[in-house]
């Protein structure tokens, strides 16, 4: 059954010395994972900063669950690029800190860390320091201490951009057993049009800056996703068709 939008995104407008992004205008579906791409440069991770409430937008509504949210630090759990792990603390610790900044009682924290650790496979690792992770181990820590922080709508900016293709292919099934498990809201940049088609349920096409919604395309493909669909002739198709409104 088709649920209503978890995220509506209305005229969207933000200029600093030249227009940013123009009157973006774009929904998310609750349990959806929805992805952007764009023109390098075009303002993807701008529009991350606007929706999160970083940066406060010149134009334009933005709702969740219906009402809208002019105070939006809090309400989205924000992965960029890089891990951002302290190295200074264990990986229970830095998903600690997740539920720490997310308010929940001292008692509870640890209790919650450690479920979430031991229901995504990560436990054997609680007591490991970031620097003794491969890179996408570290990923996996940063994703699980983004859903600590908030759980309800994630905002993931190119989290898998560094990433060798072999373990990128990995995260992508960990990430989409995560979505599946936790029935969450993902909204998804990348550069990479397979791995927007792969893991999306629809595809957003910005236009070079000033960035605005060039089309909408629904990813048409059964889940759960299994690697063997990257080369199915629909996925193919999808591809062409997104490489040729880039």
């Amino acid at each position: 059954m088709k649920k209503g939008p978890k995220l509506i995104i209305k005229n969207l407008s933000l200029s600093f010395e030249e227009s940013i992004i123009r009157k973006i205008s774009l929904d998310v579906n609750e349990g959806e994972i929805v992805s952007i791409i764009g023109p390098s440069g075009c303002g993807k991770s701008t529009l991350f900063n606007v929706i999160s409430g970083i940066l406060k937008q010149d134009d334009g509504v933005i709702k969740i669950d219906g009402l809208e949210e002019k105070q939006r630090q809090g309400k989205f759990g924000y992965m960029f690029q890089e891990p951002l792990l302290f190295p200074w603390l264990k990986v229970l610790d830095n998903i600690m800190l997740g539920f720490e900044i997310k308010g929940l009682e001292k008692n509870q924290v640890k209790i919650e860390a450690l479920d979430l650790l031991k229901k995504f496979n990560l436990f054997e690792y609680s007591n490991f320091y970031p620097n003794n992770l491969s890179g996408g181990m570290k990923q996996k820590v940063a994703l699980l201490r983004t859903i600590a922080f908030n759980s309800n709508i994630l905002l993931l900016d190119e989290p898998f951009g560094s990433l060798d293709a072999i373990t990128r292919s990995s995260l992508h099934l960990y990430l989409l057993e995560i979505w599946k498990k936790l029935k969450l809201s993902i909204i998804f940049t990348t550069h990479d049009i397979r791995e927007a088609i792969f893991l999306s349920d629809r595809v957003y096409v910005l236009s070079k800056k000033p960035a605005n919604v060039v089309d909408c395309i629904k990813i048409n493909l059964p889940r759960p996703r299994k690697i063997a669909d990257l080369t199915s002739p629909k996925f193919v198709e999808m591809e062409k068709k997104l490489m040729s409104l880039l």
